[in-house]
């Protein structure tokens, strides 16, 4: 709520693979941007009147933002938002109807495509993809179907390595992964305990244990 919002929507979208939902309250976005948002049901309740830092244009801005995203990619971008009427700062618990919103829904660390743009904090890993030297603005994309990751945006001649399981596809058989049409790997990855500690000890989730890697670079 107020500050607290605000931290939400700069965690949100950093640490969007840790959350089942999220909510901002009465906050404002700053500089954060939505895309990373794809996976991760976001809700927004502001008061209509709450004009400080123009949060109600803001939140109806960032709303907007969201509607057009979801629009793009259907099925993603899982959102709502509302501006309660007549309140300001403080909405008289109208916005607690976010609570049993975000209760719906349920974490998905291993989701089939991947937005991730980086903010000026940077991360090393969105979901099933790391990059490890990561720059702030780079934007990445990246989906899988059945035993094929595609990469359908990165920035060139950047390191990427792609996490795999066996709940992700069947790591008996050969994988592929393209860019753009052009194949950057073909064929069979071993499962690695080395792979598993890493992981592990880059972020405590044992549902995202991941088990393999392919590691590629963009293409120029």
């Amino acid at each position: 709520y107020s500050a607290g919002g605000d931290g939400v929507s700069q965690l949100a979208s950093r640490m969007a693979a840790r959350f089942a939902a999220a909510s901002m309250l009465a906050g404002h976005p700053n500089e954060a941007k939505p895309d990373g948002l794809r996976n991760l049901p976001f809700a927004i309740h502001m008061g209509e009147l709450d004009g400080a830092f123009v949060r109600n244009r803001v939140a109806a801005d960032c709303g907007k933002a969201l509607d057009a995203l979801a629009a793009a990619d259907r099925g993603a971008y899982v959102h709502e938002g509302e501006l309660h009427r007549g309140k300001g700062h403080w909405m008289d618990g109208q916005d607690a109807k976010a609570v049993p919103w975000m209760a719906r829904f349920t974490r998905d660390p291993r989701p089939a495509k991947v937005v991730w743009l980086q903010d000026d904090v940077t991360h090393t890993r969105r979901y099933w993809l790391e990059n490890p030297d990561p720059r702030q603005g780079q934007r990445s994309v990246a989906e899988r179907d059945g035993q094929e990751v595609r990469i359908l945006e990165a920035p060139p001649g950047i390191a990427l390595r792609i996490l795999l399981d066996d709940a992700m596809l069947d790591l008996d058989r050969d994988v592929r992964v393209t860019q753009g049409g052009t194949e950057l790997f073909a064929g069979r990855v071993p499962r690695s305990k080395a792979v598993v500690e890493r992981v592990l000890a880059d972020c405590y989730d044992p549902r995202a244990a991941f088990c393999a890697e392919v590691a590629v670079t963009t293409r120029n």
